[in-house]
Order: C-alpha cells, then sequence, then structure tokens
C-alpha cells in the first residue's frame, strides 16, 4: 500500500517525504492515506552520531523526554583499580562506545553525553547454551556471558533498537514508552535459553556502589523489586516491574556479596526457584525452551516510588504484547517534537545533523514521577506533583547556556513544569537550595556556579510559564546566600573567591556575578529594587579578579595580591575549571561592553579572539583535563565544552559581526557532523546540540536571563518553527551556500533589524525572517 501511494503522490506532483524504513518488525507499515499525509522527520535522525570517542551519548530506545532510556552497554569498567581512579572508565559515561564489538546487556537507565556518570540500571541479557553469569570472565577464566556483534547488523532510530547477538544467534529489538522499556529478543531453537537480569553492573561501577537489592518472583512471568546504590547520587532507588510474554520453566540467582549473617533464611536453598531474592550483589536469571524464531518479549518499568507503582505504570502505558504498536506509538511522539522545527538544508548531510542534534536536546532532563504524579522528593519522601510534572536530571552547568533557553522557544510548558521541579526541590532542600546539578532524588553538587538562577530569569524576562515568580526569587536568594556552599561565604566577604581559600577561583568568581545578575533580573521583573540594587552589586564583583597589568582574570590571594606563579594558557591549577584565561577569562555575558573595556577596547579584544581560534595550542595544558581534548579545540578555543560556547558571538560586541559570522559556519561545518564522531565533545544533555540547533537557526542566547539572541550566519536555506503560542517564525537564508557565511542584512517582517540582535518577542510573534547572505562582507 506505501509503495503505492507514494507512487501516486510522484504522479501527482505532491511532494512527500516517507519514513525511514521500519526495522524488520511484523506488520510495520503505517497507515497512510491522503488526508493523513505528513513528513516524518524521524528519517533524518541518526542516533549513532556522537557515540564514539568524547560524545558520551547513547543510541538506544526511548521516548521524548522518557525516564527510560533502554541502550546497550558495550564494555564495563571499574571506577577504581588498586584505590586509584581508573581514566578507562570515562569513556563509558554513557554505557556504550562505537569502537566496541562486544554487548554485555541493555540497561534501563542512561545520561546522554556527560562528563561523569551513574546510572546503567537494569541490566539484562538473553543467551543460550550453558548458563554463565559473569559479563565478561569467568573466574575460570572463561568466556563471560557477553555476545559478540557487527555494526552492520545495527539500526537504530528515535524510539527502536535493533542489533544481532551473534553469540547466540539471538536478534535483540527494543522500544520504549516513558516509564516502560519492551524487549523482543527471537531466540533460536534450544532447551537452554536464558534471560540474565543483572543487578550488579553499573555505570561508573565500584565495590560499594551496590547498596541492596530485592526480588520478588509474584508469579511465573512477573518479577518485581528494586535496586538501591550509592554512587554520583548517593542515594538512588530504582523500582521495577518485569513482567515475561512467556513463562519461564525455572530461575534462580547468585550473590556476589559475603553474607555474614542471613537469619532463619538459612532453612531454605535460596538459589534455586526460591521467589525472594535479596543482597547487595545479585544476577538472577530466568530459563526458558525455545523454537527456532520464536520471540520472547519481556516489559520493564520502572518508578522512583515503589514496585506498586512501576506496577501501575507498567498497565497504564503498555498493558498489551504489541511490540510494533509501543514503537509506532512513541515514533509519533518524537515526530511531533521533531516537527516543531522543518528545516531544509544545503544537503542531507546537514539535515541529518540537525534533526539529530534536535533529538538530543529532547532527552533530557526526565519525566521523573509515575502515572499517578507520585515521585520520590530531594528528602526521599513521597511527594505528588499537582499542578506540574516532576523533570529530574538537572546539568546546570552545560544546560543554562542554550538548552532550556531553546526550550522557551520548542517547549516552553516542560520549561515551566522544569522549574516548578527545581522550585520542589528547593523546598525539599535540608539547605534551602535550588538543584546545581541533580538527578534521581539526589544532588551530586557537579561543577560551579548556581545556575538554576540563570534558568528561572531566563524563563521569567521572556514571560514563560505560570511558576510562582516570588517563589522563584527568594529560592534563587536562598541559594545565593549559602555562605557554606563551594566558597559563597568567601565570595560575598571579599567580592571575590581567593584562590588560597577556595580552588578554580576565578570561573566561580564569574559564574556566581552571572548568577547574581540573573537575579538582579528576576527581581527587575517584579519590582523589587531593593533585591535588584543589593545583587546587580555584587554581578560587578568580576571586575575584582581582572588584572589589567597582563589583561587576563587571574586568581587572587586572601590578601589582596594576584597568585604569583600563573600561567593564562594552562588549564589546571590557574583558577580556572575545565578552561583557562585565555578563553574561560571571556565569561561575563552580563556586561560584555565592559569586559570589552577592561581588555582594552574594539580592536584589542578582536586581536585577542583572533589569537584565540588560530594559536598553536600545547599538549601539556591540557594533558591533565580529560574533558579538554584535540577533537574539540580551534586553536585555544575549545567549542567540546561548555564555558566557550558563547565565545564566537562576541566578535558582534567588538564591531565585528562578519567574523562571528565566519567563525560560527566553521565551528558548524567541523565541529558537528552525520557520522559517529560527529559530535567534538560531550553533549551534555543536549547543550553541544542545542548549540547547534540556535546557530543553524542564525541567532543564540549568549546572555540566558536577557530577552536578546544574538545573530549569526544561519546554515539552514529555510526554517519554520512552530510556535506554542499558534505562529510560525519562518527563517529564509536568501543565496544560501557553502561559500555565503556572511549576512548583508537581517529583516523581520520587512523591518531590518539593527544591533545584531532578536528578541524573544520578535521570535515568538512569527512572521518572517530574512538573512541576505554572501561571500564577502562590505
Amino acid at each position: 500500500m506505501l509503495k503505492k501511494l507514494t507512487l501516486l503522490l510522484v504522479i501527482i506532483g505532491l511532494a512527500f517525504s516517507c519514513k525511514k524504513e521500519t526495522p524488520s518488525i511484523e506488520n510495520t507499515e503505517k497507515t497512510t492515506t491522503i488526508d493523513t499525509l505528513k513528513t516524518y522527520y524521524t528519517q533524518y535522525v541518526n542516533p549513532f552520531i556522537g557515540t564514539s570517542k568524547m560524545g558520551h551519548v547513547f543510541p538506544g530506545a526511548t521516548a521524548p523526554f522518557g525516564m527510560v532510556q533502554l541502550s546497550p552497554q558495550t564494555n564495563f569498567e571499574v571506577m577504581f583499580e588498586d584505590g586509584k581512579y581508573n581514566t578507562e572508565t570515562y569513556a563509558y559515561c554513557a554505557g556504550y562506545q562505537h569502537k566496541d564489538s562486544t554487548i554485555i546487556g541493555f540497561a534501563h537507565t542512561n545520561f546522554s553525553g556527560t562528563g561523569h556518570s551513574d546510572l546503567g540500571d537494569l541490566l539484562v541479557m538473553p543467551t543460550t547454551g550453558n548458563l554463565v553469569l559473569d559479563p565478561l570472565e569467568t573466574k575460570e577464566g572463561e568466556k563471560g556471558f557477553y555476545s559478540t556483534f557487527l555494526h552492520s547488523s545495527e539500526e537504530a532510530s528515535p524510539g527502536y533498537y535493533k542489533v544481532d547477538l551473534d553469540s547466540y544467534g539471538i536478534q535483540a529489538e527494543m522500544t520504549a514508552s516513558e516509564r516502560v522499556g519492551f524487549h523482543q529478543y527471537t531466540f533460536p531453537k534450544s532447551n537452554d535459553a536464558h534471560i540474565v537480569l543483572d543487578l550488579v553492573y553499573n555505570v561508573y561501577h565500584h565495590d560499594n556502589k551496590n547498596v541492596w537489592t530485592f526480588i520478588r518472583v509474584e508469579n511465573d512471568s512477573m518479577i518485581t523489586g528494586y535496586r538501591q546504590t550509592k554512587g554520583w547520587a548517593r542515594d538512588k532507588k530504582v523500582f521495577f516491574a518485569m513482567q515475561f510474554s512467556k513463562p519461564f520453566k525455572s530461575y534462580g540467582h547468585r550473590k556476589y556479596d559475603q553474607v555474614l549473617y542471613d537469619g532463619f533464611y538459612r532453612k531454605f536453598n535460596q538459589s534455586e526457584n526460591f521467589p525472594e531474592m535479596a543482597g547487595k550483589d545479585i544476577r538472577a536469571y530466568f530459563n526458558f525452551d525455545t523454537e527456532a524464531g520464536e520471540k520472547i518479549q519481556l516489559k520493564m518499568a520502572l518508578s522512583n516510588v515503589s514496585s506498586a507503582g512501576a506496577l501501575k505504570n507498567l498497565e497504564a502505558e503498555i498493558p498489551h504484547w504489541d511490540f510494533n504498536k509501543t514503537y509506532e506509538e512513541t515514533s509519533d511522539k518524537w515526530n511531533d517534537e521533531l516537527s516543531k522545527i522543518e528545516v531544509e538544508t544545503l544537503s542531507e548531510e546537514q539535515k541529518t545533523t540537525f534533526y539529530t542534534a534536535l533529538y538530543h536536546t529532547n532527552l533530557s532532563p526526565i519525566i521523573y514521577e509515575d502515572v499517578d504524579g507520585q515521585y520520590r522528593g530531594l528528602d526521599q519522601n513521597i511527594h505528588t506533583s499537582e499542578d506540574f510534572t516532576n523533570y529530574t536530571i538537572f546539568s546546570l552547568w552545560d544546560t543554562y547556556r542554550a538548552l532550556h533557553p531553546l526550550f522557551n522557544i520548542t517547549q516552553p510548558q516542560r520549561n515551566n513544569d522544569m522549574i516548578k521541579s527545581m522550585l520542589a526541590h528547593h523546598d525539599q532542600s535540608v539547605h534551602s537550595m535550588l538543584p546545581i546539578w541533580s538527578h534521581y532524588a539526589n544532588e551530586n553538587w557537579c561543577m560551579t556556579g548556581y545556575h538554576a538562577t540563570s534558568v528561572i530569569a531566563d524563563a521569567m524576562v521572556k514571560n514563560v510559564g505560570d511558576f510562582d515568580r516570588k517563589h522563584a526569587l527568594q529560592a534563587s536568594i536562598n541559594t545565593a546566600n549559602v555562605d557554606y556552599f563551594d566558597g559563597i561565604g568567601y565570595y560575598k566577604e571579599y567580592q571575590y573567591i581567593p584562590e588560597d581559600k577556595n580552588g578554580a577561583s576565578v570561573s566561580k568568581t564569574l559564574e556566581y556575578a552571572y548568577d547574581d545578575w540573573c537575579i538582579a533580573q528576576m527581581a527587575n521583573t517584579i519590582g523589587d529594587t531593593s533585591v535588584e540594587t543589593e545583587f546587580l552589586k555584587r554581578s560587578e564583583y568580576y571586575n575584582n579578579v581582572f588584572d589589567k597589568s597582563i589583561g587576563f582574570m587571574r586568581p587572587k590571594l586572601a590578601d589582596g595580591s594576584f597568585k604569583k606563579e600563573f600561567d593564562p594558557l594552562d588549564t589546571h591549577g590557574q583558577g580556572f575549571i575545565e578552561g583557562n584565561a585565555w578563553n574561560y577569562g571571556l565569561y561575563v555575558p552580563q556586561n560584555i561592553p565592559n569586559m570589552i573595556q577592561l581588555m582594552g577596547g574594539n580592536e584589542r579584544f578582536t586581536q585577542h579572539l583572533d589569537s584565540l581560534f588560530t594559536m598553536e595550542l600545547d599538549d601539556k595544558y591540557i594533558e591533565k583535563n580529560e574533558d579538554i581534548t584535540r577533537d574539540g579545540l580551534i586553536g585555544n578555543y575549545v567549542h567540546g565544552n561548555e564555558p566557550s560556547h558563547h565565545v564566537p558571538y562576541l566578535y558582534n560586541w567588538a564591531g565585528h559581526p562578519e567574523k562571528t559570522q565566519a567563525r560560527v559556519r566553521m565551528i558548524m561545518d567541523t565541529m558537528y557532523g552525520p557520522t559517529v564522531e560527529g559530535l567534538c565533545g560531550n553533549d551534555d544533555a543536549g547543550q553541544m546540540s542545542a548549540w547547534y540547533v540556535f546557530s543553524s537557526l542564525g541567532f543564540y542566547p549568549v546572555t540566558p536571563g536577557s530577552p536578546n539572541y544574538a545573530l549569526g550566519s544561519p546554515l539552514v536555506k529555510e526554517a519554520k518553527l512552530h510556535l506554542d503560542n499558534g505562529k510560525t517564525l519562518t527563517i529564509k537564508a536568501e543565496n544560501q551556500s557553502v561559500e555565503n557565511v556572511y549576512v548583508k542584512r537581517v529583516t523581520l517582517n520587512g523591518k531590518e533589524l539593527g544591533n545584531n540582535t532578536i528578541t524573544h518577542k520578535e521570535i515568538m510573534g512569527g512572521g518572517e525572517l530574512i538573512f541576505e547572505m554572501s561571500n564577502s562582507y562590505e
């Protein structure tokens, strides 16, 4: 039917973009009619982009912002060896590396693109033959339960993943709803087929990470339980309900921890066919007889509340055994999200890169509540969301820059819910703080600044959401005054952070000053002039770490002197985190004109930027920094790490917008692409991809908390932004080509835009934004 319809559409001259061929599932054709014709943007997404080297993204199946991220884990590296951090574990932040040829199973929780990690919960692996319960190697030195695979047998699209497990002749397929992972395994004929549930495995595993595991065998096809871990999240609980489409013939488990006392459970042979399993480290197994080509399906529902909650989620989201139905529903959800921005590009490769970037921006934060609204809060108590959906995974040091500003355009209701989730976090915090870097009902305190204030301020000045503005301002003030958090007390006392009191002092001083400016913007929107005045003063503290004698931001000591042993090129031990004075020192987004004057004025500043992009940086300056690699470097500009993301746009303020235009296009062409190495650094929960989405459209939020966006050079030929308010903004790049990277003129609805900016109100007003492109700048 689909082929006939396509032929018909060609004959009548209609434009038709067909869906990427659906993977090998029975009865997968979509019922399509001319009346319901639509473009399937999922065909342009390649989830394997960024799965090599530093991208740290996963290729598996998930729904938009879904709690379940069901993805293959290709190897296992312990976090510590001989008491020291094992650097090899860093490659497996998402559990998957494209260079590998083995799969050890499919886990249901994964981070996308982070530079530190956790999760990897509830690993499932189908096998045949002798039962093996060790993933890589047994204690006898024999092969573990892993399987080899070929990338040629892998398929992935939004909401779907497939691979052939060559060691067992099993085809594995995955799809997912928001809270349920759906597996489909096609087995060979076997009297020894097994499905292993590995509850030892974790991403970033260490010997003490598992606190407790509990499993109940409810009947011959339903298992419930939970696992508690202590890792990046120091008290994380994941509850589950796992259901098989076919009864298992027998089951059992093995404990890998030493049992010192087991009470009167010693009466039983607990290892085989005993319906309770409890311990620190457990691997369970379920045995089947299978016919050739027989499919065994498995549904794994998650909850952060209880196994009863997981059962409710299972019944509500996937009460059936129709794998293709779930895949189609999730694919449609992805298409709805991706269709919010329609683009035409110079090449199909660019379109793939764009829509995969847009896909990556919709992976997190994730929904973190059951279908009835119950969720585990930061206080470890159970709460019910009443007027919002609760979210988690707030990588705010990264995502405040472009991801949350993008949500204010593409996902305003979700961003509203995310802010309400942050406020709930504050209310449940014994510190009375907004999240810093939080996930799974835990604060992990990673990175610097208190950038939830930026997310909130950006929404307030753009009039996004119905969250309580006064409450948000007070929560931000509370956060900015927790003196024992990461040098805030020193920052308030000295009006900078002394390097001899608290490390990474320059980065923290700069970031706190920006966040304080954001608080001032919040106060301004609700008319609180006293708070606005107080925090505007604090926002100027960046001046106190600028050394005019050398023209760089520089760490200062408690006695008021600058640190003597100082190298502005070094990324280690010089007062900056994941950067140096040359690049991170350009972080004053709240007052760029003053920063330019501090550094000598427009031309001197322009020379600094030119040198930044063209200078050579010796390996010795980055060798101690695992987040900065050659893959993401252009001279000393680090696109592979977030603190530099606004830098190419700074030329606009120095009177050289043509240099912004050239640099931005060059970065899009060289730092992104449609291959497994198409991300030049950690995607960092969508921030790296959000930069690309914004820049492709021709503008970027250099200063979140301001209603203005800086103009650049669009990569698209045309784009349509379908906005929540029912309006459409059409972006056209006239005379677009590879060579035409310069912008002669920009008009919005026929009126020329000045100052190289466009406002949020202008974007949301819709209409037609036209860039006139040229191969030279006049």
